[in-house]
């Protein structure tokens, strides 16, 4: 057998790209026969129009860790990938383009601007795809979807028919929440709050007999116009007798009565509240229960219309107000004006404030939906990890409003409707109507609206399966398995997947549904483009390597917890890889002139049981991490046995057969180390993808690719409880010896003379005498001695406590104490003297008072380390001294 080269230095930029183009081409992600139960995942899909952030990249990573590791068991395994239309967000990009331009939408026309969209759409969708190649994901691209492809569009117009023909879905004059700069409306839960200063301004209206006058408050003036009544609470005695009196809307020449309703706080501001039922969703209510007109003061790009003084028509809300109030002053009117912080809402896609708007929408029946939705949740049909974001979940399901589902857009699925315009009937229909099934005209005219991207999306674990057909995808991959996504979308998107599944399918779309932490800068700051701080995933990956990225997220991932990183953060992975570079390297180039054996056949040694064992716990702690969902346990067991017992402790005691000159030695030591790093690759491979890949291949015992090859499976032949003992009593050996060398200041060069003396049933006294050279050579000792019987002289030996055995260090023979001390000594009396200085700064009131909080913190920094040096010194210094 030859010796295989690996370049010396670790380079992911080599080998990822070509590694996972392999995989693609060879069709490696499709899911396979397989046995037993499909693993099914469907990816959050990304806004066509965006760019993948740490968020993306955290979550993605995550999908690709379950879905190589349940392709590995052998299940059937799909990772549906995709992308969203992101209505809003993507007619924005687009009219931001055209306002470069000096145009509108509207200057296009429908269907040329949909064009042009579909060009942006299209170019978009290939960066976020290359992106997703890029960090690694093995989704099957063959299935990848687009929520306005041919048939998500008709899944989607399927949908609303059927919960049209069911009594589900419904239009009506409503308060709506409108986004002006969007141009459309939005449902409760796409409106962010913020806290904002404002003002509270009291206005006098007068008695229109002019007996005087009475004063509320408010907020926004300018919606004074579209005031229809004043309301007070009909407890309130103070108003009892103005129940039904008239004043008059100054400004105007209308004139408004005073009503009673018990929504009125009585301890708030004057106890009387101006009702404007067209603009605020309480009065809103106030006014139907009272059947008030609704007069709507606000034209679609938030401005003032024709229902108010023409001098304020066509101005900006927040320049109406302005001039009302100067009217409202010089009427004299306006009384006291004072500062009021108060919660806004926003747009959650553009954050312009939103503006409570009376227009015609579409909407969806919630209430017997979400009934279902708590039901299955209730009777445990999905399970949430971690567990207290049912929550989050079961709150906005028992207190759900029915869903305003059409926007004002040209970007979308256009609402399925048409409206005969010759006698008026309304046609919803799975097909483009173009004949009226009342009256036989063809003068139809379709809905203009769209659609809410989300509704497209609840729909997404099985439209993307070929529903509303009966598909064989959806017969074998439906319901899914796992759905990997982020609290901020429980409501928008999980709860809403649950009910269209429940409506349309009978039964929830997955079973397990994991909640990712955020991603945060190190002050734990969300990551935004306002503060600057977010990382560029593909940075990451160009200065450190897929894997560094994927493999930091996952061991940084503990369940329930958002994640604190910055660029060197991903140090820790990159170092990873490198150690399972460089051992890979280190066994590959000492294979020349072995022969590869059959490792079934061979009889293994208490360190090779002990290793097997080792990899057998790491591949059960990795199985029951991937059932809890636990990626971050999954992660630490890899890196502990690769690392720590297989690099550190295994190939080390194995290198003096490794350079063996007995052939048989040799060969026999080459098949064990080949056999563990092959299945070590197969073990960490969900993590590290790349690495374990391109290594396997080199791998002259293994003829397949590692991405489809078996996952180790834990079995009890491999459990070998009693020498894994052994071994970590040795291990316990050798920790002691080397923490007395640290701690005497014995350089590691330095050899020591060792005596263990065994207890008489101590269960390792025969492997530690056969094995006396390893423990020699982990420690560097001249000499170990075993000592089963007790006789050995140890006058004069530093004792180190064991369990089972205990181990004497001869000191004095290894270095000159009184040297030692002396220099222990000085660096006492330098560290002391340090220490005084940092402590006289940080006692100078002057330095505290002008210094930086930088400065303050790093002098106290410095207090610390100089207290610990003293501390161990002393510590030190006494242990010398007692040798003397």
């Amino acid at each position: 057998m030859k010796a295989v080269e690996l370049p010396k230095a670790y380079d992911p930029k080599d080998f990822e790209d070509r590694v996972y183009e392999v995989w693609e081409k060879e069709g490696m992600f499709r899911p396979n026969e397989g046995e037993g139960e499909a693993f099914t995942i469907v990816m959050p899909p990304p806004n066509v129009t965006g760019i993948l952030h740490m968020g993306h990249a955290l979550n993605n990573s995550l999908q690709d860790i379950l879905t190589r590791y349940y392709r590995m068991t052998g299940r059937p395994t799909l990772w549906v990938p995709g992308t969203d239309h992101a209505g809003i967000a993507t007619q924005n990009v687009v009219e931001r383009q055209l306002a470069k331009e000096g145009l509108r939408r509207q200057d296009l026309g429908r269907d040329k601007f949909l064009e042009r969209t579909w060009a942006v759409k299209e170019k978009h969708h290939d960066i976020i795809k290359s992106q997703l190649e890029k960090i690694g994901s093995s989704c099957d691209w063959e299935h990848e979807r687009f929520t306005m492809d041919e048939g998500l569009s008709r899944a989607v117009r399927e949908s609303f028919v059927t919960l049209y023909e069911r009594g589900l879905i419904y239009k009506g004059e409503y308060l709506v929440n409108y986004c002006p700069k969007c141009g459309t409306a939005l449902a409760d839960d796409e409106v962010e709050y913020k806290e904002l200063p404002g003002k509270l301004w009291d206005i006098r209206y007068p008695y229109s007999d002019g007996s005087g006058y009475i004063t509320v408050a408010t907020t926004r003036p300018e919606t004074m116009f579209g005031d229809v009544a004043v309301a007070v609470n009909p407890d309130d005695e103070r108003y009892t007798s103005l129940i039904g009196t008239m004043l008059d809307l100054p400004l105007t020449d209308r004139k408004i009565p005073i009503i009673a309703d018990s929504f009125v706080d009585l301890s708030f501001g004057t106890g009387m509240v101006k009702i404007t039922p067209a603009h605020d969703p309480n009065d809103w209510q106030c006014g139907k229960r009272h059947n008030l007109p609704a007069i709507n003061v606000l034209n679609g790009d938030g401005t003032l219309n024709e229902n108010c003084p023409e001098k304020y028509r066509n101005l900006p809300a927040t320049d109406a107000r302005k001039l009302v109030v100067e009217d409202l002053r010089a009427l004299g009117v306006l009384g006291k004006e004072v500062e009021h912080n108060h919660e806004v809402g926003h747009c959650y896609r553009c954050s312009t404030v939103i503006e409570p708007y009376l227009s015609n929408q579409w909407f969806v029946s919630m209430k017997g939906m979400a009934d279902k939705a708590l039901a299955a949740w209730k009777n445990d049909e999905f399970t949430f990890y971690p567990r207290r974001w049912e929550n989050t979940y079961s709150h906005w399901l028992e207190n759900i409003h029915d869903w305003c589902i059409s926007r004002q857009l040209w970007w979308g699925h256009r609402i399925p409707v048409w409206y005969c315009e010759d006698c008026g009937e309304v046609i919803v229909s799975r097909d483009d109507a173009t004949e009226c099934p009342k009256c036989g005209s063809k003068n139809l005219r379709q809905e203009t609206d769209v659609l809410d991207t989300w509704f497209s999306s609840w729909l997404w674990p099985f439209s993307t399966l070929g529903w509303p057909d009966k598909t064989a995808d959806l017969e074998k991959f439906f319901p899914t398995s796992t759905l990997v996504t982020g609290y901020d979308i429980i409501f928008f998107w999980v709860a809403r997947m649950i009910m269209a599944s429940l409506e349309f399918l009978g039964e929830v779309p997955f079973k397990d549904i994991y909640i990712t932490g955020l991603v945060r800068d190190k002050q734990g700051r969300k990551m935004s483009k306002s503060l600057g701080n977010g990382i560029d995933p593909l940075e990451v990956i160009d200065q450190y390597g897929a894997d560094a990225m994927k493999f930091t997220l996952c061991y940084m991932a503990t369940q329930g917890q958002d994640i604190l990183i910055d660029m060197d953060s991903f140090r820790m992975g990159s170092r990873f890889a490198n150690k399972i570079w460089n051992a890979a390297r280190f066994l590959l180039m000492n294979l020349e002139g072995a022969n590869l054996l059959d490792s079934k056949e061979l009889t293994l040694t208490t360190m090779d049981k002990w290793i097997y064992n080792q990899l057998n716990e790491a591949t059960l702690k990795v199985k029951v991490a991937m059932q809890g969902y636990k990626f971050n346990d999954g992660a630490q067991a890899i890196y502990d046995f690769f690392w720590n017992d297989f690099c550190d402790w295994y190939v080390e005691s194995a290198k003096h057969n490794l350079y063996s000159e007995d052939q048989a030695v040799k060969d026999r030591c080459v098949t064990i180390l080949l056999d563990l790093l092959a299945e070590s690759m197969r073990l960490m491979h969900p993590f590290v993808s790349f690495i374990s890949e391109e290594i396997y291949q080199k791998l002259p015992n293994v003829h397949d690719s590692l991405i489809t090859s078996r996952y180790p499976v834990f079995t009890e032949e491999r459990s070998f409880k009693d020498d894994a003992l052994m071994v970590s009593r040795m291990q316990e050996a050798v920790t002691s010896l080397r923490a007395v060398r640290s701690e005497l200041g014995i350089p590691i060069e330095k050899k020591i003379r060792v005596v263990i003396k065994c207890d008489k049933d101590f269960v390792a006294s025969d492997f530690f005498a056969e094995e006396k050279c390893l423990i020699a050579s982990f420690v560097n000792a001249s000499e170990l001695l075993i000592d089963n019987d007790g006789k050995t002289d140890v006058q004069g030996a530093f004792p180190v406590a064991g369990t089972g055995y205990e181990s004497y260090v001869f000191v004095r023979e290894a270095i000159d104490l009184e040297k030692e001390i002396d220099r222990l000594k000085s660096d006492l009396q330098k560290n002391t003297a340090s220490l005084e200085g940092v402590l006289k700064k940080l006692s100078n009131e002057k330095f505290l008072n002008n210094a930086k909080e930088e400065a303050i913190a790093k002098e106290q920094g410095k207090k610390a380390e100089f207290e610990e040096k003293i501390e161990k010194g002393n510590k030190h210094l006494a242990l010398l001294k007692s040798f003397l």
